[in-house]
């Protein structure tokens, strides 16, 4: 990402950091999140320009180890990267994700950034009265927030895409998106799915707290990390 570029995401990012308003707040990481996918679409090249998927590898430790992986998965999947559960035996998981290079970075910054949100976000809940399986509810608080912020992200690259419709970035897209799935199907040609479940009670407060997500967190408070070391 152009450092001018990013310069100005980490300026709405901040005025969403310092202000207790949560309407503020909401329309600061809509700007935020909606720059960043116009520069996903700025940075395609002209269409016939061959270029080659990178990947990379995302290592997760445990505890709390496949809801953060199921985060970094979401979020390279909503700008336009691919990624696959490839597992840990240590209690940890990894994410090896495909994409251009433009779109590894975005995942990257954004993946960075909602990890350390996440576990900020877990550290300030407070559970209701009635629960009694505590793990459940976090469980499902994390699934529910990560669920959210992929829904935002998803609207405003589709904004994006279709503010750009009539230039040609479609079938740039569209060829991308192909050559991202032929170096996926080179490296792993046997892929399972699955979907998590829940049983927990927590998962509307994590859509609530992914809603009002600050993108722009570098960093993490002992609190936070305790948290998700539970």
């Amino acid at each position: 990402m152009r450092e001018r570029t990013l310069e100005r995401v980490r300026k709405l990012l901040a005025k969403a950091e310092r202000t207790d308003n949560e309407h503020e707040r909401a329309t600061f990481m809509a700007a935020a999140s909606a720059l960043m996918a116009r520069h996903g679409i700025d940075s395609l090249p002209p269409a016939g320009t061959r270029q080659i998927p990178g990947d990379r590898i995302v290592s997760l430790p445990a505890p709390w180890a496949r809801e953060k992986a199921r985060l970094v998965s979401l979020v390279a999947q909503a700008v336009r990267c691919r990624p696959l559960l490839i597992g840990r035996g240590d209690g940890g998981q990894r994410v090896h994700v495909f994409g251009f290079a433009a779109d590894l970075e975005r995942a990257d910054l954004l993946a960075t950034s909602l990890l350390l949100q996440m576990a900020t976000g877990l550290a300030r809940v407070r559970l209701p009265g009635d629960v009694r399986a505590v793990r459940a509810y976090r469980r499902s608080w994390l699934l529910g927030f990560t669920d959210e912020v992929y829904r935002l992200l998803c609207a405003a690259e589709s904004r994006a895409e279709a503010e750009s419709a009539g230039t040609g970035s479609a079938l740039v897209l569209a060829d991308r998106r192909a050559e991202v799935e032929r170096a996926v199907a080179a490296r792993y040609p046997d892929i399972r799915m699955s979907v998590p479940t829940t049983s927990g009670t927590g998962y509307r407060d994590g859509v609530a707290a992914g809603r009002r997500a600050d993108l722009g967190r570098t960093g993490m408070s002992t609190a936070a990390a305790r948290e998700l070391g539970t």
